[in-house]
Order: structure tokens, then C-alpha cells, then sequence
């Protein structure tokens, strides 16, 4: 009987030592895979976007560029990899597919003369007059064209006069083509072709055998290979090269954490990486101070906060210079525009959660009101220094002291939502999260009105009453001191123009030459509407916390009443609506959009993260914790290595996107490695 129970309890142990020895090889792997895979599922998600978004057509682009991307990682056998690349691939095909995509047949060759973004173009005048040439931008709303040369008379018969120009790649471009001969002027045509990067164009004008026909044509010099298409092919090696790196680094890690660290990687993967059966703690803001009591945390906001962070951190390290990637120069949105909008919203919602754990646990109001004042304080400060960099050459300038900015107005919404969260009591309606909380959204509504006055009734000098335009070309040419209109009139006379941003976005296609705050006074308030938005989803997940049907259910209904209200302001057009979509000015519809697509993010995430629990939210849960120290860092750290370094050619996109997803990857290791031992930023 002893032997035999001797025998059974050798046996188990065998088993108990043979199943930790595998469970901690997996986890190992899993963890290796983790951290070495992230910036290649980058990579090759992007890669896979930019080139396919480009071969296929609108319909069908977004979808395979999905298939494909899943079917690359999932041959990594990693969730991280499979989100990852799933959010970015519909990003970035969603943005190529409506911006890159046409026929396969425009051919270009890389010219040395040109620079990123821009290609050749030759004009080949053989009239027997002087030709003036100027452009306009597709992308520019009722603009005036632009000179871009003079074309001298051919020398004689059939002998062509040549100047060669530069022109933008970026969008369409229309030329238009004057004569100083009237007989001429009045029978050129212009001529709209999109220019792809690098590229070498002719434009041919010839007077035909009728003196009164002139032809113009459009001749691609050379064939060449599409320049996304060629920077996916150089890519393919580096590639690879990256796998089989990945590939025998993994082995080698795997074997000495197996050896090392099998019972802290047990422990650190099964709370970090966020198995399904794991525990969690009720969701803070990393400015609030957190709960006293730990009860279930929804990581699914913590998820939404790191990708709006980890986007918005790709894109202002450069995001490869693609112009998507780029903040928008007036009216309309690209990838850029998103982020920032987003991460308001969910500083609201946990808000909501934060003040209302706090509450609980006994704190008073007027104790919380003050750590929000002075955390706002804080958070305006820190803004104040790293947008004004030239301290560390110097004494610091106050005479171009930029006073706002991306943390200056997360401070101001931050402390108006926190102060109209603390000043209404906890009354209880049917309909919970508007009728409790109805003198909040009387402020609300009176800070809108506020905003809607000041926008259309505000008297602005050589400026029309609600002008909402950018100046410069803009509107014919008309108004080119009229940037912003109220918006940066308000700027300009409180805080002045040495105090506000000097190089707007309207630059690039309206060529404005006033300085204009993106983040200044009056779009300030509509961030406040953000942040209260984000507020009443918080209170949605208080008031039907663990409903999650009632949840997703309400978070749809704002979402499309939102949409509603959007489709009414815009006229669903980009330039025709009563208040167009403007990230510049934060108007309205900018952020009714923007908050009905941040409530339909925040439905999947919450679904798949906190409901079904298919991911963790890895690796965008880590940023997410660490939302402060990680947009703080990546502003001061941007121009040390590893972050930026000299390339070998700097007007390569795909030399800048590797950089920049790198840069970015960086950050996100660096949170998980923070996340592992515990070190959080909280001010």
C-alpha cells in the first residue's frame, strides 16, 4: 500500500513538473512574441496597406488588405499581432484606398532633382508666344491660381522652348495656361492630371496645322514602378530579414526566461498580457487619484486611451511623411485629426469613474476640486515647457512664449468637466444620464451658445460676420487676413500673435501667412463638449455597470444621434455645410463626429476586451496606463536616438516610416516594461 501510494505521488509530481515546464515555455514564447512582434505586425500591416490600397480598387481594397494582414499574423499565432495589425490595416487602407487609388497604368521614374512628395514636369512650349503657366490644388476650395512659371515662344517652326518646374504630388493639380498673345489665351485649355512622386512629365503645347487649334498632351517620360509600390518591393528584404531575426531571437529568449524566470513570467503574463480569467480593478485616469478599494477594472478604456495615444504618437513623429498622416489644412479629416478629439473623450469617461470611486471611498467634493485645480495647474505647466524647447539653449523667451497647447487645453477640460461632474448631486431620474445631470448640461449648452455668438456675431476687422474660412488664396483670394476668422481674431488680440502657433496647417495649400493657434481660446470650449461627451459615457457604465447590453445599446443610440446632428451641420459635404468639419477651428460638427465615432470605437473595444474577453489590449493597454509619461516623453525624447536618427536618404517615405514606426514601438515597449514593474506617472 506505501509503495503503491509512493508511486502515485511520484507519478504527480512528474506530471505537475512536466506541465510547468510547458506551461512556462509557452508563456515564454508568448511573451517574446509579445514584445519582438510588434513592430513587424507595424510593418507589415502598412506595408500591405500601402501597396494593395494602390493595385486594387475602392471596393475591394479595405477587405483584402484585412484578409491578408490576419493571415500573416495569425501564422505568428498572436492575438497582439492579429488586433494590431487589424486596426492599422483599416487606417491606413481606408485613407489610401479613398486618396491613392487609380489605374495601374501612371508610370513614374525617381528624379533626382526632385524632393519627397514632388515630380518633374517639363512644358514644351512651340507656339510663337509667350506662355504663362500657373497650378491649382484639387485640394484647395475655391482658390486662386498660383504662377508657376513663364514658358518662352518657341525659337521657330516646329522648335520647341523647355522649362522645367517642380510640382506637389500630394493631390491633383489643375494647370492653367495663358498666352500674351489674346488669340491664343483664349484657346488654351487646362489641363488636370495627379502627378505621382518623383515622377518625370512632359506637357507638349503645339499650334496644329489650323493656327486656331492648339493641343496640349501629357507625356510620361519613363516607365517606372509606382513609389509606394517600389518602397513595399526594397521593403520585402528587410522584411524578411526582420522574421529571421524575430525568429532566432525568440529562440534564444525562450530558452534563458524558461531557465530564469519561469515563475515571475507566470505571474506577470497571466496579470500583464490579461488571460481571460483574470481579475481586474475599476478604470482611472492616470490624473484622478485611483480607487482605495480594488474592484473591476475595464480595461477596455485603458485600451482606447493607448491607441489614440499610440496613433497620435506615430503621427507626430512624421508618420512616414505621408500627407494622411498629416493634420489636415482646412476643412475635412485624415488619420491625424482623430487622435487627439479621442483621447479627450475618454479623459471624460474616466472622469466619471474616478470622481464617483472617489466619492465612495469618503473623499469630499471640495478636497477633489482642489487636487484638480492644482493638477490642472500642473498639467499646463509641464505644457508650457515642452512646446517651448529652447529653454534648454537658454534663458527662456517670453517675447514667443507659446501659451497654447495640446496638454493647456487637456488642463482647462479637464478642470471644467471635473467642477460640472463635482456640482451636481446624485439625483436619480428615469432617464439617468441626462435628467440627472441636467445643470451640467445647462452649462453645457451655455458654453455652446457662447461659442456659437462669439463664431458668427463677433464683429472681425476687413473680415464678414461667421466667417469660417482659411484666407490666403481661400474664398478667391478675398479675405487673405481673414484666417480662422472670430477663432483667430480671439488669439490674436488677447494673447498675441508672438504667443500663439506661427506655422498653421493652412499654409501648405492656402499659403495663409497669419499665425493661428489650432489649439486656442475658442476651440477650447468645444474640447469641453468633448470631454462632457466622454463624461456621460462614463456615466452610462455606472448606471448599467454590468448591463452590458443596456450599455452598447446606449452608446449606439448617442453615437447615432450624434451622427445625426453631424449630417445636419455639414450638409454631408466637406466645404457646404453650415459649419464644416475643421479640426483648426474645433468646430461643432469636428466634434459631434468625432464623438460619434469615438462611441462606436469604444463599443468594439468595450465588446471584445470587457465582454468576451477575446483580447487583453495588448500591447495599446500598456501606453494607455501611462498616458502622461508616455506624450510627455515622446515630445521631449523625439530628436535623441532611438526615437530619430540621420538617414541615408532623407526624402525616402519608406526611410522615414521605418523610423517612425520604430520611434513608436519604442514607446510601447517602454510602457510595458514600466506596466511590469509598476512605475506609473500620475500628477
Amino acid at each position: 500500500m506505501y509503495a503503491t501510494a509512493h508511486q502515485r505521488l511520484c507519478v504527480t509530481i512528474l506530471i505537475r513538473s512536466a506541465v510547468s515546464h510547458e506551461l512556462s515555455l509557452s508563456l515564454s514564447l508568448s511573451l517574446s512574441l509579445s514584445v519582438l512582434c510588434v513592430f513587424l505586425s507595424l510593418t507589415l500591416c502598412v506595408l500591405l496597406s500601402l501597396s494593395l490600397s494602390l493595385c486594387l480598387s475602392h471596393s475591394h481594397s479595405l477587405s483584402v488588405c484585412v484578409c491578408l494582414s490576419l493571415c500573416v499574423c495569425v501564422s505568428l499565432s498572436h492575438s497582439v499581432c492579429v488586433l494590431l495589425s487589424l486596426s492599422l490595416s483599416l487606417c491606413l487602407s481606408l485613407s489610401l484606398s479613398l486618396s491613392l487609388c487609380s489605374p495601374a497604368c501612371h508610370p513614374r521614374h525617381k528624379a533626382a532633382v526632385v524632393k519627397m512628395d514632388e515630380a518633374s514636369l517639363t512644358v514644351n512650349n512651340e507656339l510663337d508666344a509667350e506662355m504663362v503657366v500657373s497650378w491649382l490644388s484639387d485640394h484647395c476650395y475655391q482658390c486662386v491660381y498660383q504662377p508657376l512659371g513663364v514658358v518662352p515662344a518657341g525659337p521657330g517652326p516646329g522648335l520647341p522652348s523647355s522649362v522645367d518646374f517642380t510640382v506637389g504630388t500630394q493631390h491633383g493639380i489643375t494647370l492653367q495656361l495663358n498666352s500674351s498673345l489674346e488669340l491664343f489665351s483664349c484657346l488654351l485649355p487646362r489641363v488636370h492630371y495627379h502627378f505621382w512622386e518623383h515622377g518625370n512629365y512632359s506637357l507638349w503645347v503645339k499650334n496644329l496645322n489650323d493656327s486656331s487649334v492648339v493641343n496640349c498632351s501629357m507625356i510620361t517620360d519613363t516607365e517606372t514602378v509606382n513609389s509606394y509600390l517600389r518602397e513595399y518591393i526594397h521593403s520585402t528584404h528587410s522584411t524578411h530579414s526582420t522574421h529571421s531575426l524575430t525568429h532566432s531571437l525568440t529562440h534564444s529568449l525562450t530558452h534563458s526566461l524558461t531557465h530564469s524566470l519561469t515563475h515571475s513570467l507566470t505571474h506577470s503574463l497571466t496579470h500583464d498580457l490579461g488571460f481571460p480569467c483574470r481579475t481586474v480593478e475599476t478604470a482611472t485616469d492616470t490624473i484622478l487619484p485611483g480607487p482605495a478599494t480594488p474592484s473591476r477594472r475595464l480595461r477596455s478604456l485603458d485600451t482606447f486611451r493607448g491607441l489614440s495615444l499610440v496613433i497620435m504618437v506615430f503621427v507626430n513623429y512624421g508618420g512616414g511623411r505621408y500627407w494622411f498622416f498629416r493634420h489636415e489644412s482646412w476643412n475635412g479629416l485624415t488619420v491625424a485629426d482623430l487622435v487627439f478629439p479621442w483621447f479627450v473623450f475618454i479623459m471624460g469617461t474616466s472622469i466619471s469613474l474616478s470622481v464617483s470611486s472617489a466619492l465612495r471611498c469618503g473623499l469630499s467634493r471640495f478636497s477633489l476640486f482642489t487636487k484638480a485645480v492644482w493638477r490642472s495647474v500642473q498639467l499646463f505647466l509641464i505644457g508650457l515647457l515642452i512646446i517651448n524647447p529652447n529653454y534648454c539653449q537658454g534663458p527662456l523667451s517670453w517675447d514667443s512664449l507659446r501659451i497654447p497647447g495640446v496638454l493647456q487645453r487637456l488642463a482647462f477640460s479637464y478642470l471644467v468637466v471635473v467642477s460640472l461632474d463635482l456640482c451636481v448631486d446624485a439625483w436619480w431620474y428615469s432617464a439617468r444620464e441626462f435628467l440627472l445631470y441636467w445643470p451640467a448640461w445647462l452649462c453645457v449648452v451655455v458654453l455652446e451658445t457662447v461659442w456659437l455668438c462669439l463664431t458668427f456675431l463677433l464683429p472681425v476687422p476687413d473680415c464678414p460676420s461667421g466667417y469660417l474660412g482659411p484666407g490666403g488664396i481661400g474664398d478667391m483670394g478675398q479675405y487673405p487676413n481673414c484666417t480662422g476668422g472670430a477663432a483667430g481674431y480671439v488669439d490674436r488680440w488677447l494673447l498675441g500673435e508672438n504667443h500663439i502657433y506661427q506655422t498653421p496647417s493652412s499654409r501648405v495649400i492656402y499659403k495663409s501667412h497669419l499665425p493661428f493657434d489650432p489649439e486656442g481660446v475658442l476651440g477650447s470650449i468645444n474640447s469641453v463638449l468633448m470631454a462632457f461627451l466622454g463624461l456621460q459615457a462614463g456615466k452610462i457604465l455606472l448606471h448599467y455597470k454590468d448591463q452590458h447590453s443596456s450599455i452598447m445599446a446606449r452608446f449606439l443610440i448617442w453615437s447615432l444621434v450624434l451622427g445625426i446632428i453631424s449630417a445636419v451641420l455639414t450638409k454631408c459635404s466637406l466645404n457646404e455645410g453650415f459649419i464644416p468639419i475643421n479640426k483648426n477651428l474645433w468646430s461643432l460638427s469636428y466634434v459631434t463626429t468625432l464623438a460619434c465615432f469615438a462611441l462606436l470605437l469604444l463599443v468594439l473595444i468595450y465588446y471584445t476586451v470587457d465582454v468576451k474577453r477575446w483580447w487583453s489590449g495588448a500591447p495599446f493597454y500598456y501606453p494607455g496606463m501611462n498616458s502622461i509619461l508616455v506624450y510627455v516623453g515622446h515630445e521631449v525624447l523625439e530628436e535623441y536616438f532611438p526615437f530619430r536618427w540621420r538617414m541615408a536618404d532623407s526624402q525616402s517615405h519608406a526611410e522615414h516610416l521605418t523610423q517612425n514606426l520604430l520611434a513608436t514601438s519604442c514607446w510601447v515597449l517602454i510602457s510595458f516594461l514600466l506596466h511590469r514593474k509598476n512605475i506609473f506617472w500620475k500628477i
